[in-house]
């Protein structure tokens, strides 16, 4: 508890230092990670994910019923990607497979941005973030050295061990932002793949079981 406590004044102390710019600026990418973070938990795990198997499972067994224009409503009612992958391929069930395959491809060109935006944009505020504590840290190095250099013998500890405070502080702080949204970008790209790879998975099983009952 002790060392927490610690850590969180160094951080207050890098904030009102000479490095305070820097751990300022590592702010930016801080909060547009965040804002990017949510928006992106909400579509892929609360308006894509939680309910895709319940979904699947509806929808097929309105399809037992042989009642396709009450499955297309059925589907046409949410707004998940592979929803509407299923409404194009039950609207365009008479005419063929290779109809299907082609209105499949359409909403893939219209889906496949709103699934993968953002996501590699996360990766690079990550390194944004932990470049600028880098450079932080350079500046911190610059301002000891300066200490031992040009300092009078009387102050000469006290710059030392400011400029060695802001080289610290700022490379902490940055890698406090970047480790995070590191871990959260590899979670969600395996989010989208496995949106996408269900998608191709469900429309190619749909189409097989109509061309069979064709």
């Amino acid at each position: 508890m002790e060392s927490l406590a610690a850590l969180v004044k160094a951080l207050v102390s890098g904030f009102q230092g000479p490095g305070g710019w820097s751990m300022w600026v590592i702010m930016v990418p801080a909060m547009l990670g965040l804002a990017v973070v949510v928006e992106r938990f909400f579509y892929l795990f609360v308006k894509c994910g939680f309910s895709r198997g319940r979904f699947m499972e509806d929808l097929f067994k309105i399809l037992k019923t042989g009642d396709t224009s009450r499955a297309i409503k059925f589907a046409a009612s949410s707004d998940m990607p592979i929803a509407k992958v299923m409404v194009s391929v039950l609207s365009n069930k008479d005419k063929g497979v290779e109809a299907m395959n082609k209105a499949v491809d359409e909403v893939f060109l219209t889906e496949n941005p709103k699934v993968l935006r953002y996501t590699p944009q996360i990766v690079m505020l990550a390194n944004v973030a932990t470049l600028l504590g880098l450079l932080g840290t350079i500046y911190g190095l610059i301002l000891a050295f300066d200490a031992v250099a040009n300092v009078p013998a009387a102050q000469r500890a006290q710059a030392l061990a400011t400029g060695i405070s802001v080289a610290m502080a700022t490379t902490f702080f940055g890698l406090i932002v970047g480790i995070p949204l590191m871990f959260i970008h590899g979670l969600f790209s395996a989010q989208t793949d496995r949106i996408l790879e269900e998608m191709d998975e469900k429309s190619a099983k749909l189409i097989n079981i109509l061309t069979e009952q064709a």
